[in-house]
């Protein structure tokens, strides 16, 4: 088995913490043209990345659970005709939107971070900031349900900081409307829930949740197809 390097150009990559983003592959089959490997393991930076805050079963369900999220969040984006830099930002912040987790309290994924799981968000953007990564860092504190406003956390006194955490562009919604789908559960990382699943769980939190999620349905919902 071999290994090799292919560079990427960091002006057409929205990885920006200064080193050239790459992917590792190792070779085992043949690599066609274009972007198609057949029989080739694909080790992305941003796997990389999360290798270093996550290790074991909790790496391989938040790196699992980011790559489903990552395909249906870019099906979305190329049914939208988004310009190729856009798909490729999507499927970076996707595949790292939940890195907050690795400082959660959550002995299901054998994580003991000490911090309550509904601030993950808020933790990954610290942690992707840092990384050299801001537009990354804000889908983390957005992705939360549909979103959170400042009157959510006041009224549901959530140990977050006081302003609205909602996406706001059309990739941020992307990516929190693919993340409803999916579930972080062991043994049920690739299933996908119906809408009328994520309708029911999102019902909870009021009607103003559900109506987001209905226009997300209308903008986004073929692509469930």
């Amino acid at each position: 088995m071999s290994a090799f390097f292919i560079n990427i150009d960091p002006e057409n990559s929205s990885y920006s913490r200064g080193a050239t983003a790459f992917y590792r592959l190792i070779a085992v089959g043949r690599v066609v043209a274009g972007s198609l490997l057949i029989g080739v393991a694909v080790e992305r930076w941003e796997m990389e990345l999360l290798g270093r805050y996550f290790a074991g079963d909790a790496l391989a369900i938040v790196a699992g659970h980011g790559r489903v999220v990552a395909g249906l969040a870019l099906k979305v984006g190329r049914m939208l005709g988004l310009a190729e830099a856009e798909c490729r930002f999507v499927e970076e912040a996707a595949l790292l939107h939940d890195i907050g987790v690795c400082r959660i309290q959550a002995p299901s994924l054998g994580l003991d971070g000490g911090f309550p799981y509904i601030m993950h968000g808020i933790i990954g953007r610290e942690i992707l900031e840092e990384e050299g990564l801001p537009r990354h860092a804000l889908v983390c504190e957005r992705h939360i349900g549909v979103g959170l406003t400042l009157e959510d956390v006041i009224r549901q006194q959530l140990p977050l900081p006081q302003r609205d955490m909602i996406p706001c562009s059309i990739c941020e919604q992307i990516i929190c409307f693919a993340d409803l789908f999916y579930s972080k559960s062991p043994g049920r990382i690739e299933l996908q829930k119906s809408p009328e699943q994520v309708r029911t769980k999102l019902a909870g939190f009021g009607g103003d949740k559900l109506q987001i999620f209905d226009g997300w349905m209308e903008l986004f919902g073929a692509a469930l197809e």
